[in-house]
């Protein structure tokens, strides 16, 4: 039975950081007010970068910094909310861009879980047959955002992140041990973003349009969090005969820092073991989970042969958990 490693990690952020002092341009609001209610001081935001742009310098990290050569990877997936056109996928313009002939590409779609999804895709595929994968979460949601609303400006930022991916030998030390996907369908309406007007002369569409924009209901995603992604945590573990205190560090969306300490809360942890760089990023959906990574697996942080829990929630909405053995 094959095993799943990941091999190689990287991110990349726009230049331009948009400080909190700085959005009281824009709206009514504080640093003091953001930061103790989020945990965020700052965010990236493009000015010319697309996603594709920023998911293909992660792309040509990766590559170079694992000595791989673009025509070894089998595949590329993208987890994106805010891709650059409905068509071509970001991930078929990331495949052109790193000359990858011989994977096949396709973007996947779970907004802040995005990842996680995609770490279960990208694993089946690998225990199915495939060698090689690309795995990138990339967004631009300064595009999804009005800068005027201060409930949903203060919180989001431009980032990708990302990770290579081997089918290896069930003796190797890294695996993939369990994972718990969720979707509440019902609760949809809570967070919203993007909204595709009907646009042809043939069609009414009296939708707000507002809704291009981000919008959520606050309380009910807190408590969807906070109530939901431990539940998830621990029936992964279940499933990997585990239990929190064989977790060496935990990745979670990087969503609020509220939501995160509340988790560590609800699962009866300290907070020591809950990575966090949400202060220097704010939300970045799909991106959150691998930046992170990226941070502390090049800060020695996270080692080889730990136990680590990554966890996405958010649109749809979603839940994903996904245990490793890094």
């Amino acid at each position: 039975m094959a095993g799943i490693k990941i091999v190689q990690t990287a991110h990349e952020v726009p230049d331009k950081i948009v400080t909190n002092d700085e959005l009281t341009q824009y709206m009514d609001t504080s640093d003091e007010w953001i930061s103790s209610r989020t945990g965020i001081r700052q965010r990236h935001v493009t000015t010319t970068q697309t996603t594709s742009a920023l998911c293909g310098i992660v792309a040509d990290r990766l590559l170079e910094d694992a000595g791989w050569s673009a025509d070894s990877l089998d595949f590329i997936v993208v987890a994106t909310m805010s891709p650059d056109y409905m068509t071509p996928a970001t991930a078929a313009i990331v495949q052109h861009h790193i000359h990858a002939t011989n994977a096949f590409a396709f973007d996947l779609n779970a907004a802040c879980s995005g990842f996680i999804y995609g770490l279960k895709v990208a694993g089946d595929l690998l225990k199915g047959g495939q060698k090689r994968g690309m795995l990138i979460g990339g967004e631009t949601l300064s595009k999804l955002v009005d800068w005027h609303e201060r409930s949903t400006a203060v919180l989001f930022g431009d980032g990708a992140g990302g990770v290579l991916l081997e089918r290896v030998s069930d003796t190797d030390q890294s695996q993939f041990l369990a994972s718990d996907l969720q979707t509440l369908g019902e609760l949809g309406d809570r967070l919203t973003a993007g909204y595709q007007p009907l646009t042809s002369p043939f069609a009414t569409d009296d939708t707000d349009a507002h809704q291009q924009y981000f919008e959520m209901d606050g309380r009910a995603v807190y408590k969807f969090a906070t109530r939901d992604v431990p539940k998830s945590i621990n029936r992964a573990l279940v499933k990997a005969d585990k239990t929190v205190k064989d977790v060496d560090y935990f990745l979670l969306h990087q969503a609020n820092q509220r939501i995160i300490n509340q988790i560590a809360k609800q699962l009866d942890l300290p907070e020591t073991p809950f990575l966090s760089n949400v202060a220097n990023y704010g939300n970045t959906s799909a991106a959150s989970v691998p930046i992170l990574l990226d941070e502390a697996v090049r800060a020695r942080t996270i080692q080889r042969g730990q136990l680590i829990a990554l966890s996405g929630f958010g649109g749809g909405l979603t839940i994903g958990t996904q245990l490793i053995i890094y």
